[in-house]
């Protein structure tokens, strides 16, 4: 990746802005496609360099160089073994959440988290993700007021609710000097009983793109396929209640067409919210 010395600033969004229907850093066709294959491939395979645990982090979480083919990926390391139990989820299950974030993401082909694998490391098994190497300065509560950012926000909308995020904070979107806007952290996501809870309620109610509705449409489909490698995939990750409640969660959005709205009554927010 390219270090860029000028901050991207926040630029005011227009309603015809917000209707555009193409995001140039989204679809970013095979060649990213491919590219983000070869970093999977050495994040499964690579050796692993630990340089450091990373501070402010609920999780153990390691700072890792892996070594691949004469190449240095960054990435980041959260073992099983460092996560905090939470009364909600089961225990050690953490990481498996981490990675099939990345493997709904990848089928849907919104690229929206980084490359992860789910592997053996110096700590034993965690998941390992693609350090994103971005500006600090920009979250979503400056993006949403650019344009540029608003179909990768669109994106990202259903996509914590199709993998039922209970923490999306602003800070866990990300603008990579490869001027793609990526998320992280998706640690507490996949629960079978509602849990979603984000900041990003802005397109509450807007209808959904027609290209987006094909794009759940072709997940649909594969998650209906018994012998679907993204079933097959999904099984090893998530339990079968989980995995149940994802399907449902997508027939709501495909049925309602909408984006989601915040429920009554509920806590709709996280917190801290950046």
């Amino acid at each position: 990746m390219t270090d860029h010395d000028t901050k991207v600033e926040p630029q005011e969004r227009t309603a015809d802005d917000d209707t555009a229907a193409v995001d140039r850093t989204a679809s970013a066709g095979p060649s990213a496609a491919s590219a983000d294959h070869e970093i999977v491939r050495a994040l499964a395979e690579g050796e692993i360099e630990e340089k450091g645990l990373l501070p402010y982090s609920s999780n153990y979480t390691f700072l890792i160089t892996v070594h691949y083919r004469e190449q240095e990926f960054p990435a980041v390391y959260k073992p099983r073994r460092g996560e905090n139990p939470l009364w909600d989820f089961p225990a050690g299950t953490l990481c498996q959440r981490e990675t099939a974030a990345f493997v709904v993401s990848e089928a849907l082909g919104w690229r929206v988290v980084p490359p992860t694998v789910l592997r053996d490391g110096p700590r034993g098994p965690g998941s390992i993700q693609f350090f994103i190497d971005c500006d600090p300065d920009i979250h979503y509560f400056n993006m949403r007021e650019d344009a540029r950012y608003a179909p990768a926000l669109r994106r990202l909308t259903l996509f914590d609710f199709l993998i039922n995020n209970a923490d999306r904070k602003a800070g866990h979107c990300l603008y990579g000097y490869d001027e793609h806007m990526w998320a992280i952290d998706h640690g507490i996501c996949f629960h079978q009983h509602y849990k979603l809870r984000t900041v990003i309620w802005e397109f509450a109610g807007e209808p959904i793109e027609e290209q987006l509705l094909a794009d759940l449409g072709s997940f649909a489909a594969s998650l209906a396929q018994a012998t679907s490698p993204l079933l097959q995939t999904l099984d090893r990750l998530l339990s079968s209640p989980e995995r149940h409640a994802l399907c449902q969660r997508v027939e709501q959005l495909e049925q309602a067409r909408h984006y989601p709205a915040p429920p009554a009554h509920q806590r709709n927010y996280p917190w801290p919210p950046i």
